[in-house]
C-alpha cells in the first residue's frame, strides 16, 4: 500500500525528516525540490570556520551578545556602519520583530499568494492583514514594475486602489524576487511606495541568486528611509538552513528596539562563526554569488524548456532559483496533486505544495531548482508519471 501524503499542506518545503518517515526512506534518498537551496556543498572557508567554532575553547563561551565580528562583516558588504544590521536566527526570526512593529502601524498589506510566514508573524501581535491578489500572468522573468503601480495594467486598478485606500496607517510586505512566484521588480517601481506606507518590509532571501539582481535591491535607500526594513537570508545562497542565520537591515532605532525586545542570544555561536567566515571575505563572496548566479539562470531555463516541453504544464518566467508550474489545458486547470504525491511515492522526489499560498490551490506546485543531475532526474520522474486529463 502506498505511503499516504500529508494531511494538510505544509508552510514550509524541506521538511526532509518527516518526508523519509512517511515513504519509509532515508532523508539522503530524497531529491528535495520542495525547498530552494543551492546544490552546491558550502564554501571550504565556512567547514574550516565551523571547524574553529567547534574546539572547546570556542564551545565554553557564550556568544557575544553584540556580534561584534559579524555584525561588522555584514556591514563592510554593503557598505554601512554596523548600527545599521541586526543577526538574526534565520530570517523567520526577524520577521517576527518587523511584524511586531508592522502590528503597531496598522493594517499589513501582503501581496497574494504570497509566504505564509508573514502572516505567522504578524498573528503573533494580534496584527491586521489584508491580501492584494497578484497578477499571475507576466511576460519574462523582470526586472517588472510592481504591479500596483502608476502606468500598470488596467486590471491592477483594484489592486492599486486597496493599496491607496489607507496609505498613512498600512505596512506592507515584498518579497522581492517574489516567493513563490518568480518575479523580480525593479528598484524604481518599489521606490515611490516608501512615500506611501508607513513602514515597508522587504524580504530579499533570493535576491543573491539572481543575475543582477542587486541592481533591484532595496539595501542603498534604507540610509534615507527610517520606514524601510530589507530582510536577507544566507539559508538559500549557501544552502545551510541548519544553521539559521539571516539579517535585518534598518535604521538603528529600529534594531536597537527589536534587541531589547529578543532573547539574549538569538544567533548561536556556530551561525555566527560561519557568517562571519563567509561575509568578510568579500571576493570570495562575489565569486560564489557568481557560481550560484550562473547555475540559477543556466538550469532555471534548461529545466523549464523540459517541463514546458510536457503538454499540460506551465512553467511561469522565473528570477529566482525555483518555478512556479500549473497544470493546464485548453484554458482549465489540471489538477497536479496527484502528480506530486506520485513523484514522492514512486521516484522519491519532493515538490512544493502550493495550497499553502493564498490564492493557490491543487493545479499549482512550485519546483526548486537542483543540480544537472538532479533536474534529469525531476523530469524523468515528471514524464513518467503525469497523465493530462
Amino acid at each position: 500500500m502506498s505511503a499516504p501524503g500529508p494531511a494538510s499542506p505544509e508552510i514550509h518545503g524541506g521538511n526532509l525528516e518527516a518526508a523519509a518517515r512517511r515513504l519509509g526512506c532515508r532523508p539522503d534518498q530524497l531529491l528535495d525540490a520542495s525547498a530552494s537551496l543551492v546544490p552546491f556543498a558550502p564554501p571550504w572557508r565556512l567547514r574550516r570556520a565551523l571547524g574553529r567554532a567547534l574546539a572547546p575553547a570556542a564551545l565554553r563561551p557564550y556568544p557575544d551578545r553584540g556580534y561584534a565580528g559579524l555584525r561588522a562583516a555584514i556591514a563592510s558588504l554593503h557598505g554601512l556602519d554596523p548600527a545599521w544590521v541586526l543577526p538574526g536566527n534565520g530570517a523567520a526570526e526577524l520577521f517576527t520583530w518587523a511584524a511586531r512593529d508592522a502590528a503597531a502601524v496598522g493594517v499589513s498589506l501582503l501581496p497574494a499568494p504570497g509566504f505564509a510566514d508573514y502572516r505567522r508573524a504578524l498573528a503573533c501581535w494580534g496584527g491586521q492583514a489584508r491580501s492584494l491578489a497578484l497578477p499571475l500572468e507576466w511576460q519574462g522573468a523582470g526586472p517588472l514594475p510592481w504591479p500596483w503601480g502608476h502606468g500598470a495594467a488596467p486590471e491592477a486598478a483594484a489592486g492599486r486602489a486597496a493599496v491607496a485606500d489607507q496609505h498613512d496607517s498600512t505596512a506592507l510586505w515584498i518579497t522581492n524576487p517574489h516567493n513563490p512566484t518568480g518575479q523580480l521588480w525593479s528598484r524604481a517601481s518599489l521606490e515611490p511606495l516608501l512615500a506611501r506606507h508607513r513602514l515597508v518590509i522587504c524580504d530579499e532571501a533570493f535576491l543573491p541568486l539572481v543575475p543582477g539582481g542587486e541592481a533591484q535591491s532595496l539595501l542603498p535607500l534604507v540610509a534615507g528611509h527610517p520606514n524601510l526594513v530589507v530582510i536577507r537570508s544566507l539559508t538559500k545562497l549557501f544552502a545551510i538552513a541548519g544553521l539559521r542565520l539571516g539579517y535585518a537591515v534598518a535604521a538603528p532605532e529600529r534594531l536597537a528596539r527589536w534587541s531589547g525586545w529578543r532573547d539574549p542570544w538569538p544567533v548561536n555561536g556556530l551561525a555566527a562563526a560561519a557568517g562571519e567566515a563567509l561575509l568578510a571575505d568579500r571576493r570570495g563572496y562575489a565569486r560564489w554569488c557568481a557560481r550560484v548566479q550562473g547555475w540559477a539562470e543556466r538550469e532555471g531555463a534548461w529545466l523549464s524548456a523540459g517541463i514546458g516541453a510536457l503538454e499540460g504544464l506551465v512553467p511561469l518566467p522565473s528570477s529566482a532559483n525555483f518555478l512556479l508550474v500549473r497544470g493546464e489545458r485548453q484554458g482549465r486547470p489540471l489538477a497536479l496533486e496527484p502528480l506530486r504525491l506520485a513523484l514522492e511515492r514512486q521516484h522519491r522526489i519532493l515538490l512544493r505544495d502550493c495550497r499553502s499560498f493564498e490564492g493557490l490551490d491543487a493545479s499549482w506546485v512550485r519546483i526548486g531548482l537542483q543540480d544537472r543531475r538532479g533536474n534529469r532526474r525531476l523530469l524523468r520522474g515528471l514524464s513518467r508519471e503525469w497523465r493530462p486529463g
